[in-house]
């Protein structure tokens, strides 16, 4: 639980970071990912040399979500645009509900009653913060950055779920991961606006920080956390990250939500917070435990 709390609070500053370097979000996604792979490589062919090459199924699971954490950083670099850095961060953190009820279907870990009693509540909040009710909302866009948000928590969700689904390694379902996320932002990016390859100091320094803060050392320890609790637990402790961002946002980048919007931010935490209650309280598995578990119980 502490690993996957500080691994949330570091990657709490992507947001800021994606905003500071003034690029675009293809750009951003796209650096992000590229950036980290050689330090992810290292990791990963220390893991190798401990546990053996990575093979088989978790090796095809993690291209896969690979392909859904591209789709995730291109949504979400856009949300950031058009709602803010604090209020795109905490719209992609919808996928602690996502994540809960896929988890019950994947991995048998049954939410609980208060969890879809908390549903209708957290989307109101996000209502709240799209401006629908809101004069004075704050982005450039709030009722755009809503879908984006969505759609990121979503392919976030799917992420989370297949990385979990390769039980116990993580450096090395991380880099695979991240090399085809960069190869597919590149892919997808004429979809998203475009990627500029040759972006300017200092976007490269906030780039560089980017991908070695929250995407290397934030990533890493959310990966060796996630096949050892639960699912729902782990996304519970995410929403450390959006509450973070949203401080950082205000002192850093001088965001400001209007009332209705912080009000939706509120709403969304104390659900989450009360639809989690039960996911607190469960013990995490063990490493034998896991590996037992996914080969028998995933259909990912």
């Amino acid at each position: 639980m502490l690993i996957a709390t500080v691994g949330a609070l570091i990657i709490s500053t992507s947001g800021p970071l994606v905003r500071l370097a003034e690029v675009s979000p293809a750009t951003s996604a796209l650096f992000r990912c590229v950036y980290a792979v050689p330090p992810m490589i290292v990791l990963a062919w220390a893991e190798r040399r401990r546990l053996g090459p990575l093979r088989g199924r978790p090796l095809v699971l993690a291209w896969a979500a690979g392909v859904l954490f591209a789709l995730d950083l291109l949504f979400w670099h856009h949300a950031i645009g058009y709602v803010g850095a604090g209020l795109a961060t905490v719209l992609g953190n919808l996928q602690v509900f996502i994540v809960a009820f896929a988890a019950w279907a994947v991995f048998g870990e049954r939410p609980s009653n208060q969890l879809m009693i908390a549903t209708p509540v957290v989307f109101a909040g996000a209502v709240l913060i799209s401006g629908v009710f809101d004069e004075a909302a704050y982005g450039a866009d709030p009722m755009l950055g809503v879908l984006a948000g969505v759609a990121t928590s979503v392919a976030y969700a799917a992420f989370l779920l297949l990385m979990k689904a390769g039980a116990r390694r993580s450096a090395g379902p991380l880099a695979h991961a991240t090399a085809v996320a960069a190869v597919s932002i590149a892919a997808l990016s004429p979809l998203f606006g475009g990627a500029d390859l040759t972006p300017d100091w200092p976007a490269h320094g906030w780039l560089l920080l980017l991908a070695l803060g929250p995407q290397v050392l934030g990533w890493s320890l959310i990966t060796y956390a996630l096949p050892r609790q639960p699912a729902a637990l782990t996304a519970l402790l995410l929403l450390v990250q959006p509450l973070t961002t949203v401080a950082l946002a205000k002192v850093l980048l001088d965001e400001n939500p209007s009332l209705l919007q912080l009000t939706g931010c509120l709403v969304i935490v104390a659900g989450v917070l009360y639809g989690s209650r039960r996911a607190r309280a469960q013990p995490a598995r063990t490493d034998a435990e896991q590996d037992e578990q996914v080969p028998k119980t995933s259909t990912v």
